[in-house]
């Protein structure tokens, strides 16, 4: 790849016959051979471009033809890759009245043994996930970056800290050995933003590596290294909107390019609307066509360029780099049609593979909208199987900190759970007990381990995926009021100097060890149980301050009680007698200790529980 770059670089600068000409930008940069979808649309970007017309000579390709906007500095080239098509370079030669005023180098790689149908993260995974500005600072050296226009300052809770990809590939085997098997970091793309560039969610190059975080090749040595420790990894992808830094602003493709274009709207963030049969049709576009921010101008997907593009890009960073799977930002908000289009397409390329989307809201009906599988009223098909479960992580600490009652406590979280007949697979939901964009769950709790541990236990033992966010497991704390800054805390031991290091223990609290023991314990059994990995689900309506739900999978079956007394509390047994059937004894597994089962099961205040049978 270095070399074609390269070529690339010297062929544009230098050109063939002429210097009238330069192409700046070629995207995406190289392609596979063997791909499900043989077309391949290049973008080219240079002063004048359009006015040239390409020409293609190579064994299995073939031009197609060539697509013009508004603005004569770009030129779109389709081109067909047949089956028969072997790896190789070619050559784009760009002529004007017959004349080749360039000829541009073209690589066309073999994909790796297996690509397509790749496995993906699902309920046998437990994710990581990570803020890698945050995490662990692996080179000092690419703190800044003479390129980048914010600069590393670690005192600044929304600045830059210089955790980067060198350390997160120094951390994977504490990952692993925490029980995780899968990583999923926050946009690692470059964020050449000003301020606030740090979380990686305003995106100025799609196709490449921040480099205060490594290259493209650092992190696609990242990926597997991860895949030697058992981790697979999970791309944060941005559909939705760009930075405002982004090489586009200074020379937009198209007209139509952006919503908005001529300036900053914001969107009304009524995720209603989509679904909504009674919504203004300008309510419906103000939602997905406004801007977030000033900073973040928002794409227009209905642009077919823009759409192969961002089809195309999602598609080469999960070849490039191996990806284990995506997770898509801020789903509800771009284009519901060409989403659909979007999923499909990264699907029929990798059969196996998952998608998780973003749809923070707290009502399961507009998750359900969103699923593959969906019925929906207005003949919406979605192709996403995966969605973050919102409804129940945004209850849990209302759950956990109320007075029990038979209309508070654990009969919301009972009635969230029964909520899942209008998921097409509420199996295939992503569960977490915090994230990125959420206060810190220990200091929601305010800072009571042994509802932490009824708030992990639940994370790990319900139906979905369990997902982690780094720091969580040594009670990373943060202000209850959401304050992104600081809630993305830096994870101790990341730095060198730091007085608490969460890899070695060194300056951990009695309570922050017994977390990370509490949840290594967890996951590690996690691995081995295919109860939690495809049983069914089976609860039953909270009583006495117990909620009780039984996951099993053939012969094996898991019991989890979720347990609200701030007393000793007996819970009787009778109950559940159809379930248990016949059963006497299990296996606690966090103490490995046997569990015998008399009349009723007598638990510590606030102690929840779970008991394996095999």
């Amino acid at each position: 790849m270095k070399l074609a770059i390269t070529l690339f670089m010297l062929f544009c600068s230098v050109g063939s016959v002429a210097a009238n000409y330069k192409v700046d930008h070629l995207e995406p940069m190289h392609w596979w051979v063997g791909m499900n979808n043989p077309q391949l649309q290049l973008l080219l970007h240079g002063k004048n471009i359009a006015e040239l017309e390409p020409e293609v000579n190579y064994d299995g390709v073939s031009l197609l033809g060539v697509e013009r906007t508004s603005n004569s500095n770009y030129l779109f080239v389709n081109l067909q890759i047949s089956p028969a098509a072997k790896a190789g370079e070619l050559s784009i030669r760009l002529m004007k009245n017959g004349t080749p005023e360039l000829t541009l180098p073209y690589r066309l790689e073999s994909r790796l043994a297996g690509s397509a149908l790749r496995s993906s993260f699902s309920a046998k995974d437990a994710v990581y996930l990570i803020t890698p500005d945050r995490f662990v600072n692996g080179d000092i050296r690419n703190d800044s970056h003479a390129e980048m226009l914010e600069h590393a300052n670690r005192m600044n809770p929304v600045g830059r800290h210089g955790g980067d990809i060198k350390g997160v590939t120094t951390a994977l085997k504490y990952i692993a050995d925490m029980g995780f098997t899968m990583l999923w970091p926050t946009p690692l793309i470059e964020n050449n933003q000003s301020e606030y560039s740090y979380h990686g969610y305003s995106p100025t190059n799609l196709y490449r590596i921040d480099p205060r975080f490594g290259s493209n090749e650092d992190y696609r040595k990242l990926v597997a290294a991860a895949n030697k420790q058992g981790i697979g990894v999970i791309q944060d992808i941005v559909l939705n909107h760009i930075g405002d830094g982004h090489w586009w602003m200074k020379d937009l493709p198209a007209n139509d390019w952006l919503n908005h274009q001529t300036g900053f709207v914001p969107t009304n963030n009524q995720h209603t609307t989509v679904l909504d049969i009674h919504a203004a049709p300008e309510d419906l576009k103000m939602f997905t066509d406004g801007w977030f921010v000033e900073s973040m101008p928002d794409m227009n997907q209905r642009n077919p360029l823009l759409a192969n593009y961002l089809v195309q890009n999602t598609i080469w960073w999960i070849e490039y780099a191996n990806l284990s799977g995506i997770r898509e930002d801020t789903y509800a908000y771009s284009d519901k049609a060409f989403l659909s289009r979007w999923v499909k397409a990264v699907l029929d390329e990798y059969p196996n593979f998952n998608i998780v989307g973003e749809e923070m809201n707290s009502n399961p009906h507009i998750l359900a909208y969103w699923q593959r599988g969906a019925s929906n009223r207005d003949g919406y098909k979605s192709n996403l199987p995966s969605l973050m479960d919102f409804p129940v992580v945004f209850l849990m600490p209302e759950v956990l900190n109320a007075e029990e009652s038979s209309s508070s406590g654990l009969i919301k979280l009972y009635e969230m759970i029964a909520n899942d007949f209008v998921y097409a697979d509420a199996m295939s939901l992503m569960v977490f007990p915090d994230n990125h964009d959420m206060s810190r769950i220990y200091s929601l709790l305010h800072e009571n381990l042994n509802l932490w541990k009824t708030s992990i236990l639940f994370t790990a033992t319900t139906r979905g995926i369990p997902q982690i966010y780094y720091g969580t497991e040594v009670l990373a704390t943060s202000p209850i009021v959401r304050d992104d800054g600081l809630l993305r805390s830096d994870f101790p031991g990341g730095w060198g100097g730091d007085k608490v290091n969460a890899f070695t223990g060194k300056g951990l609290t009695m309570q922050q060890r017994e977390a990370q023991s509490y949840l290594k314990k967890l996951l590690q059994w996690r691995k081995t149980s295919l109860a939690v990995e495809k049983g069914k689900l089976v609860h039953y309506i909270p009583a006495g301050g117990h909620y009780v739900y039984f996951r099993q999978h053939k012969d094996e079956m898991l019991m989890v009680v979720l347990n609200k007394n701030k007393q000793p509390s007996h819970l009787a047994l009778s109950r559940f007698k159809s379930m248990l059937n016949h059963r006497t004894s299990g296996v606690d597994i966090i103490s490995g200790k046997r569990i015998t089962l008399d009349e009723s099961l007598i638990l510590s205040p606030l102690q929840s529980i779970a008991i394996s049978f095999k």
